[in-house]
């Protein structure tokens, strides 16, 4: 039967509503049924699916026309005040009111009320077309006006109750006739009055049998029953006295019915009071909670706790320290490498950098707080499915970090003209030390004279001097070049690691918690329409 509602929305166009109040109330509870279906129960859908339907039903029907059910107890005076109104012996009373489940009704003004009558459900033998009757006494005020005579609300014949239940739950206006001994009773305001907080705009209430209270105690007596009104939920609804026996009061009831009538707001308030309180229904099994947005700040702790579990810090700083040493070493005039010993802390790196196994506790700890967290700013109906889009995947959380973190690239190796600096540098060595071999050489054999020249100088203490002087030289610049290499390379190896642990808990976490917080948040957006 939700199916219903969901189809109702489309054909909004069909009806004289598309842009109006009612049009867009009646979307947005169509809209909250939607993003109810899966968490709120099938039965709560299907009763707000009828409502929707029962209020567009009756918006397509004849406008001209409004629907007035005359309701209450036995021995009321319900259908003497029937027939006070329509001015007519339509209804039988007292002892000689049949037993049927039937309701009886009256139209003035015939035309378009057929298919009304086929909504409403009522056989041609219980109709009475008053413009069809040649008699001087037809009301022209009333023109408009389907005048319902239900079956007792109290009786014994549950037939009777169901009738009294479906009328009242297409009537435009509801006027319930009250006992001066039974106004108080339980019966009708706690399964009639109380549930219709919502249609207090759409209910009349007379008093009946006013004639029959000392003229002194009248007025406390309609005090007490706006009393009771008013803790049933009803605080605007009119209190009429009226005696249907001896007409005192008829002429300002049947004025009522008529400027109800006139200003044609009965049929648009009591779809809309219908519209309301279905609505009201679905929130209390909703969920009132206003929606919540995931903060982004929270995701980004998340992916904090993700990432320190998987000791991305930790590797950041293994890559940034051991890069640091090798590149330093491997720039360096290789004779002070000699004197230069190597950090003890990277030495007992246990060789290249590399994401350890995943600290899964943490990571369950951390997900479940935040879950825990956005749980409660849904309603009771959501709540469960916020915490099982969050924590379902925990399993394959953890097995898609450990392996997507592992096949990350970390840059822990020196760039190719490290190497070149480090081949150049031993060059420079070398030709140092053959050049100052030679010269000592020479030296001893006192053959210095006979060395070649280059602008007077002997070649090879310009040989050797040079290649140290320029060994010198290369090692400051590579100093300097290094200096930032390990820390650029750090930073990069922590932006693709982290960049995992975001794509990752993005799609096994947030994505299925976001998801369910957008349906709560349509969910209230349109409970909250519906309402307006």
């Amino acid at each position: 039967m939700t199916d219903a509602l969901e189809e109702a929305t489309p054909q909004l166009g069909d009806l004289a509503i598309r842009g109006t109040a009612i049009g867009a109330r009646v979307s947005g509870l169509g809209d909250a049924v939607v993003a109810a279906r899966g968490h709120v129960p099938d039965p709560v859908l299907d009763d707000v699916a009828a409502a929707a339907d029962r209020a567009t039903g009756r918006l397509k029907l004849s406008a001209r026309h409004t629907v007035v059910a005359i309701a209450g107890a036995t021995g009321s005076g319900k259908s003497s005040t029937y027939n006070a109104l329509t001015g007519l012996e339509l209804s039988s009373v007292g002892i000689r009111r049949p037993t049927t489940s039937w309701a009886t009704a009256v139209v003035w003004g015939s035309e378009g009320a057929e298919e009304l009558f086929d909504h409403l459900g009522i056989p041609p033998r219980h109709q009475t077309m008053r413009d069809s009757m040649l008699d001087a006494t037809h009301d022209h005020a009333l023109d408009g006006v389907v005048l319902l005579d239900l079956p007792d609300h109290d009786s014994t014949e549950v037939s009777h109750h169901l009738e009294v239940d479906r009328l009242l739950a297409v009537a435009d206006l509801m006027v319930w006739i009250l006992d001066p001994q039974k106004y108080a009773d339980a019966a009708v305001h706690d399964r009639y009055f109380k549930p219709m907080a919502t249609h207090q705009d759409v209910i009349l209430v007379a008093l009946n049998h006013i004639d029959t209270v000392p003229e002194d105690r009248r007025q406390s007596m309609i005090d007490d029953v706006r009393r009771l009104l008013i803790a049933d939920g009803l605080p605007n609804v009119p209190v009429l006295a009226i005696s249907a026996r001896a007409g005192i009061g008829m002429d300002e009831l049947r004025a009522e019915i008529q400027r109800r009538v006139a200003d044609k707001r009965s049929t648009t308030a009591r779809v809309e009071a219908d519209v309301v309180a279905a609505a009201g229904r679905l929130e209390s099994a909703g969920g009132t909670t206003p929606a919540a947005t995931l903060p982004v700040t929270r995701v980004r702790d998340l992916e904090e706790v993700v990432a320190d579990a998987a000791g991305v810090t930790s590797v950041v700083d293994s890559i940034e320290r051991t890069l640091g040493s090798s590149a330093k070493r491997a720039v360096m005039w290789p004779p002070l490498t000699l004197l230069n010993r190597r950090d003890p802390d990277v030495e007992a790196l246990d060789g290249a950098p590399r994401i350890a196994p995943l600290d899964r506790a943490t990571v369950d700890t951390g997900v479940r707080g935040l879950v825990d967290e956005l749980s409660d700013g849904v309603g009771p109906a959501w709540s469960r499915q916020v915490r099982s889009a969050g924590t379902g995947r925990l399993t394959e959380l953890g097995d898609r970090l450990n392996h997507d973190l592992g096949r990350v690239p970390l840059g822990g190796r020196l760039p190719l003209w490290v190497g070149a600096v480090r081949v150049l540098h031993w060059l420079l060595l070398l030709a140092a030390v053959a050049g100052l071999a030679w010269w000592g050489v020479a030296a001893v054999q006192g053959k210095v004279k006979d060395l070649p020249e280059v602008a007077g100088l002997p070649l090879p203490p310009l040989v050797g001097g040079g290649a140290l002087v320029l060994g010198l030289l290369l090692a400051i610049v590579g100093r300097i070049l290094v200096k930032g290499l390990a820390r650029t390379r750090a930073e990069a190896a922590d932006d693709r690691l982290r960049a995992v642990v975001h794509a990752v808990v993005d799609t096994e976490v947030i994505q299925s918690v976001s998801a369910e917080l957008a349906s709560y948040a349509a969910f209230r957006r349109g409970v909250d329409t519906a309402k307006a």
